[in-house]
């Protein structure tokens, strides 16, 4: 027993910064003497929070973030439940609190940490995050309105064909407007340009698009469109900010929001330079409910999405995904995430013991612990850890009793929490939803009738201008003319459509775009 908490004590005795997790835990007590920590350096090696509902992952969410705050790491979080909320405000003194911080040797303060509340869309309390259907990109789309991969191809063309047209894709009656004209009769010709695109297949998916907007997916949709610098924020006092995104109230479409935070993840891929290694993350991003983006994923997306995990870690980002089991995560995308915090898994059918013994045999063997007995047996707020060390090697597992947030453990009040928002410096920027000029008010001016001229009123004889001498109405109708056979050219239609080619496409097809700073 001792030379295992020796072993544990050593192992996770980092010379560099590093957050504190919880103690060692062998035959059920706990050694405050034997901390278990992760490195801040590896935290861009990306992570799993996995357990069963109730066994503690939120709180170790909150844990890990209020210590990547105080280190000065900007976090994104989902708040799919409406509990993380409260890491705005002190946590509440009770008895399980002063239990929990004597067993893991924790000096424990309640306190605050600066937040940044967000809403998808304007729904719920939060600053407003929208994104324009052409930044979505049409891999993330076909994601949200449940296209299959013929489907998924054939509205990448269309998205292609609205870029080369040089129509602009900001909002859901845009695409709508793009696909309407290419299943018209004036739009045919358009259609049958796109090669390999029927008119069934645009078909399904402008009614799958008209279900989307009908189900109220347009809120999410168009200007301004959120900039995801701003989850690179830091306080004056050099804290890192908590951008906390609340999805309570739209817990009934988990397709779009989850859809919707791989558009975040996306974007700052596209978006942040490459810096390599750092000393610590320049932003810990949390996907929550993580499961729910690999569901009925096609190939495409499942692809994008192992591309983009893989290859963010050197522009400083670390992600953590947040799900019930390692087997909800693919594996190209799991053997990816080297810090690992798996919390209780209950065995009450046959497919639950199948994931117990897929989740033991993804953890190095231990020679302390029977994890088959020990995952089931977990308590609430213990987990089972390893992470990558200083050097990138795997640390021992560890049975680990983890340390109480400083923070609150519950909602904050509503009234807080508006207030919060009403003060927000992002709130004059995203507050209020824009509606430009785009590719729906361009295609109607094309098919909507000239409006007729007011007949001019006769002006008295003595008033009546001289008529216009023969040569210059005539010289009039030779410059339109001019103009008209100039716009109707070939040649101007092709510089029309290459001004569109302008939009380069990321791994998941999201448009690249100018930053405000």
């Amino acid at each position: 027993m001792t030379d295992h908490v020796q072993q544990i004590r050593d192992a996770y005795a980092f010379d560099g910064p590093a957050l504190e997790l919880g103690a060692a835990v062998l035959d059920g007590t706990a050694h405050p003497d034997a901390p278990v920590r992760i490195p801040l350096s590896v935290l861009n090696r990306h992570g799993l929070v996995a357990g069963a509902t109730g066994t503690g992952k939120t709180k170790t969410l909150q844990l890990i973030a209020e210590q990547l705050s105080d280190a000065g790491v900007p976090v994104f979080l989902a708040d799919v439940k409406g509990d993380v909320s409260g890491m705005a405000a002190p946590g509440v003194p009770s008895e399980r609190v002063t239990a929990r911080a004597a067993d893991t040797g924790t000096d424990w303060q309640p306190r605050g940490f600066p937040a940044e509340f967000l809403s998808l869309g304007g729904l719920g309390t939060g600053v407003p995050v929208r994104a324009t259907v052409t930044s979505f990109g049409p891999l993330l789309l076909s994601k949200v309105m449940g296209l299959n991969e013929t489907q998924e191809s054939s509205l990448g063309l269309v998205f292609h064909w609205a870029d080369r047209a040089g129509l602009p894709l900001l909002d859901l009656k845009d695409l709508r407007a793009v696909i309407t004209h290419l299943t018209s009769d004036e739009g045919k010709a358009d259609l049958e340009g796109l090669g390999g695109m029927s008119a069934a297949t645009a078909g399904v998916i402008l009614r799958e698009l008209v279900g989307l907007e009908q189900g109220g997916g347009d809120v999410f949709f168009g200007e301004p469109e959120f900039d995801t610098a701003d989850l690179l924020r830091t306080t004056p006092e050099g804290r890192g900010v908590l951008s906390i995104m609340g999805l309570a109230a739209v817990q009934d479409r988990p397709e779009l929001f989850s859809t919707f935070l791989m558009w975040l993840l996306a974007d700052l891929f596209q978006e942040l330079p490459e810096v390599g290694d750092l000393d610590r993350p320049k932003l810990v991003f949390f996907l929550d409910e993580a499961h729910l983006l690999f569901d009925d994923a096609s190939e495409a997306f499942l692809d994008a999405i192992a591309r983009t995990v893989r290859l963010i870690r050197s522009k400083g980002v670390g992600v953590v995904f947040v799900t019930q089991t390692p087997k909800d995560v693919p594996g190209e995308v799991l053997a990816q995430l080297g810090n690992r915090v798996q919390h209780a898994l209950r065995a009450f059918t046959p497919d639950d013991a199948k994931a117990l013994k897929a989740t033991v045999s993804t953890f190095p063997t231990s020679e302390a612990y029977d994890l088959r007995e020990l995952l089931p047996a977990l308590g609430t707020g213990e987990a089972v850890v390893t992470v990558l060390s200083e050097t990138g090697a795997p640390t021992p597992v560890a049975w680990t009793r983890l340390r109480p947030p400083a923070s609150l453990m519950a909602q904050l009040d509503p009234a807080q929490q508006q207030a919060a928002v009403q003060a927000s410096p992002l709130l004059a920027e995203y507050g209020a939803a824009v509606d430009r000029d785009s590719a729906y008010e361009r295609l109607l001016a094309r098919v909507a009738p000239p409006e007729p001229e007011a007949a001019p009123e006769a002006a008295p004889a003595e008033e009546r201008p001289a008529p216009e001498p023969e040569p210059e109405r005539r010289r009039g109708r030779e410059e339109k003319g001019a103009v008209r056979e100039v716009l109707e050219s070939s040649a101007f239609k092709q510089f029309a459509r290459s001004a569109g080619r302008e939009i380069a496409r990321s791994l998941f097809g999201t448009a690249t775009r100018r930053r405000r700073r």
